[in-house]
């Protein structure tokens, strides 16, 4: 499909939603990506980027920040409590803080560091017992200790069950930042982006629809 044809359904279905031009941060997924596709997307003028794993973030990113202006990594799969010091040193966004002790690792590393990621609540909408995320009915308490480890989160992310109608999810996860006063919204893949974006996406993670099927080999 390519970058130039999501960003115009990006476009479309923003002024569908009666949304600004603009309004949605389209994040291309390169992981596992051969790095000839992501240079590619790169020299098409793509800039915000979404990784699942910080070793192979840490060989890839470093170099292209060096050769193109305005590079945006973001972290959006699991994060590991012991991988916080390298993601606060690298991703500009994590959008899958969904534990307290991951919290509290996160806040050691922003005082030490003195730098920040802009951070994404990840919701277990779906209440999955063998998915990561807060729950709805969790979300305000787990808010308020974070902000008083001295996080600041800005958005909420979530992953609707597989083989569900996504839009339930997405109005739930809008509702929740609402009530939360959290402008950001995570949500939306290859399959639903433009559901998502109805319902008040603020960042879609899109892999495969830009760069083609992965290569796990």
């Amino acid at each position: 499909m390519g970058l130039d044809e999501i960003k115009r359904r990006v476009a479309a279905a923003e002024q569908a939603a009666g949304r600004a031009a603009g309004a949605v941060t389209l994040i291309a997924v390169s992981k596992v990506q051969p790095n000839a596709r992501v240079t590619a997307v790169l020299d098409a003028g793509q800039r915000t980027f979404g990784e699942n794993y910080v070793q192979e973030a840490q060989g890839k990113w470093p170099g292209w920040r060096d050769a193109y202006d305005g590079v945006s990594v973001h972290m959006i799969g699991p994060l590991q409590s012991n991988k916080a010091k390298p993601a606060v040193a690298l991703f500009d966004a994590i959008h899958t803080l969904d534990r307290m002790s991951l919290a509290r690792k996160l806040a050691q590393q922003v005082a030490e560091q003195g730098r920040s990621p802009q951070l994404f609540v990840q919701v277990n909408t779906g209440d999955e017992p063998q998915k990561a995320g807060i729950l709805a009915d969790e979300l305000p308490g787990f808010l308020t200790s974070c902000r008083d480890l001295g996080l600041t989160p800005e958005g909420l992310m979530c992953i609707p069950p597989e083989g569900q109608d996504p839009v339930p999810h997405f109005r739930l996860l809008r509702r929740l930042a609402d009530e939360n006063g959290l402008p950001l919204l995570s949500m939306g893949m290859s399959a639903d982006f433009e559901a998502a974006i109805a319902e008040g996406a603020t960042h879609i993670r899109v892999g495969s629809a830009i760069f083609g099927a992965r290569d796990y080999g």
